[in-house]
């Protein structure tokens, strides 16, 4: 057994090596390229850096992550590198239009989906609803330096929100509206952070490929009497996105 565990080792090395090598010389053709001038097709790339256009196709996932290039579908990619990066603490809970704010960068939101429908089984569970309860379900685009940077979706109770309230005051962020509004007093909120692949429909409202990378953010936001007011699915863009926590000795 000890021959085959040295063969796999030396091939896995190998593995890394030529990746690491390929991502070097893709960074290199990025960088040396002008923002907003398109990159060779993806069969003339592969050619050019030796390998297949699967492998290539992988390779430049990362990149579009990071918010250096971009895919457009039947177009090309083209360099985009972006200009600002939203960074925030996760310690304080705020709004991306309040951080977009502070460094001045303008973000708008897109198409708003909105939906008044029976909540699920799952959802009612979280928000300790009874199972005929109804909740407004809000899904939409945050766009910052005219492409798609994040998507979130939030539901909320329609005894929380009403149809009348989203329609007149919303702007992109339930928090702010919430706050907005005055009720229900808000005390704090517990989010679960990961590393997600988008699915299709994810894929598609942001403008990447379906499988890439994306930081996904599942919150509940409490209530003064400890209820979870709005839960919601948020999905940034690590290349725009740069979060960190301020953590204190024990």
């Amino acid at each position: 057994m000890l021959p085959d565990w040295r063969i796999n080792l030396a091939e896995l090395s190998n593995h890394h090596s030529l990746s690491r090598r390929l991502h070097e010389s893709l960074h290199k053709v990025i960088t040396t390229t002008e923002t907003g001038a398109r990159l060779p097709s993806e069969p003339k790339l592969a050619r050019r850096l030796g390998v297949s256009r699967a492998t290539l196709r992988e390779a430049m996932r990362t990149f579009e992550t990071q918010g250096l290039i971009q895919r457009r579908q039947g177009v090309g990619t083209f360099v985009v590198r972006p200009a600002h990066v939203i960074e925030s603490g996760l310690e304080v809970l705020e709004s991306v239009e309040s951080l977009a704010k502070r460094i001045g960068l303008p973000v708008t939101m897109g198409e708003l989906k909105f939906e008044h429908r029976p909540a699920t089984e799952a959802e009612a569970l979280v928000l300790q609803l009874s199972a005929i309860a109804s909740v407004i379900c809000l899904s939409r685009v945050i766009r910052a330096e005219d492409r798609p940077v994040a998507y979130f979706v939030d539901t909320v109770p329609d005894f929380v929100l009403s149809e009348e309230e989203v329609r007149a005051g919303f702007r992109g962020s339930v928090l702010e509206l919430l706050l907005e509004l005055g009720e229900p007093q808000l005390v704090n909120s517990r989010c679960e952070i990961s590393a997600v692949a988008a699915d299709r429909y994810i894929a598609r409202a942001l403008n990447i490929q379906r499988g890439d990378a994306l930081l996904r953010f599942i919150s509940h936001l409490y209530g003064i009497d400890g209820r979870v007011v709005d839960y919601s699915a948020s999905y940034f863009l690590p290349g725009y996105f740069r979060f960190h926590v301020v953590r204190e000795l024990g």
